[in-house]
């Protein structure tokens, strides 16, 4: 009964490209950080600047993936990718990193609107989206087992994030052109369906994220001072909780719709929200590892869900796009959040405070969620093929600064 056609590689590995650089973002600046001569606070405003342009992307592209065609953009979002990062990471001048960065940062929000775009308009945008975080799970988590054994130096990170986009050029050439303005839907069809829905989901995941990145944007500072862990133990906590979120968005796949997207995005949510807390209390190996690896189990799954959901509102992928990067602005005002919260009131309080807006966030999301289950899956069939938004971020000594969280997928 399911037509053979296969998984949408091309856009498993946009959104690959696309999310890599959230998930990296605890290390990308906490090497910053390090590596050039900048506190941890202009080091953390990099990286907010740079999902910032990743934000702006998604925004400003939104509704012309189709008119521009996923091909022209994609490869364009690789371009700028590629050139952006790869010269930040050659650079050891400050002003022109932050160029490299807003430029790479732009040009992975051009992708992820292409990808988001395109998993939308797929038959199976739950099982396309497992699959891109899953891409992007695994290869953060190698990298963050491997960036450490090949020295210092702000560049590693961002050189993996170039490549990364190198890499994925290839598959561009299997992804559709500009679409004919005779062909776009003119009248009601060319209006965002489902507003009321689409605009409760985007206003609530600029929170949804914040809270997320807020701890991720602090967790290598908890477990370094606060836990009294090593470096190395810390990092190898990293790594496990990555593999776990390769395990939860393996479960989401293997979930689907069973049990509809409510029972996931608000219950799930209430146990992220747990796990913030634990982990942020944590002052030792068990507590820390248990609340970082249970959180990036669940919230690859969550993300999964929603991105799934937004998907819903409107095969032509708008509201994936919209969705993704509103999340990309709570994504970059974490790392801040979580340090202003971790020095006024200390790291437990923190978790407090973020586990409480947490469980907030999910009513509304809960409520779309029901309201969207009423209504007729959409199985439409619009040729434009990208991969879907994700992601999260990734372990560094950059635990000092604030940092994101990415969606991303596991943390």
């Amino acid at each position: 009964m399911s037509a053979p056609r296969s998984m949408p590689w091309p856009l498993v590995a946009l959104f690959t490209a696309g999310y890599l650089a959230p998930y990296l973002l605890p290390t990308t600046v906490g090497r910053l950080d390090t590596g050039l001569p900048l506190t941890t606070t202009q080091a953390g405003a990099i990286g907010s600047a740079l999902l910032l342009s990743s934000a702006a992307a998604g925004f400003l592209l939104a509704s012309r993936v189709e008119r521009a065609g996923a091909r022209t953009l994609a490869r364009l979002g690789l371009t700028l990718a590629f050139l952006g990062y790869g010269g930040a990471a050659l650079s050891e001048a400050v002003p022109a990193v932050v160029v490299g960065a807003l430029l790479g940062g732009f040009g992975s929000g051009t992708v992820t609107a292409v990808a988001a775009s395109g998993i939308a308009a797929h038959r199976d945008p739950h099982r396309a989206t497992t699959f891109g975080l899953l891409g992007v799970s695994a290869l953060a988590g190698a990298l963050y087992l491997t960036i450490p054994h090949l020295g210092p130096g702000h560049g590693l990170p961002l050189a993996a994030i170039a490549l990364t986009a190198l890499a994925v050029w290839p598959f561009t050439g299997r992804l559709s052109g500009a679409t004919a303005p005779a062909r776009r839907p003119a009248g009601p069809g060319a209006r965002l369906p489902h507003r009321r829905a689409g605009l409760l989901l985007a206003a609530a995941m600029p929170c949804w994220s914040l809270a997320q990145n807020a701890l991720w944007g602090v967790s290598g500072r908890i477990g370094l001072g606060q836990a009294h862990l090593t470096e190395v133990t810390v990092g190898a906590v990293f790594a496990v909780a990555l593999g776990a979120g390769l395990v939860g968005v393996l479960g989401a796949g293997a979930l689907g719709p069973r049990l509809g997207r409510a029972v996931p995005i608000g219950a799930g949510t209430a146990l992220i929200a747990g796990c913030i807390a634990l982990s942020a209390s944590a002052d030792g190996l068990t507590a820390f590892a248990a609340g970082e690896i249970s959180w990036n189990l669940l919230y690859p799954v969550v993300l999964s869900y929603v991105i799934g959901l937004a998907a819903s509102l409107d095969p032509r992928g708008r509201w994936a796009v919209l969705v993704g990067s509103a999340a990309s602005l709570g994504t970059a005002a974490g790392p801040l959040t979580g340090s202003v919260l971790a020095a006024g009131a200390g790291f437990p309080v923190m978790g407090q405070i973020l586990a409480a807006g947490l469980l907030a966030i999910a009513v509304p999301m809960t409520l779309v969620a029901l309201r969207a289950g009423r209504l007729p899956l959409p199985v439409v069939e619009i040729h434009v093929e990208a991969p879907v938004p994700a992601a999260q971020g990734a372990y560094d000594t950059a635990a000092a600064y604030p940092n994101s969280y990415a969606s991303t997928s596991a943390r």
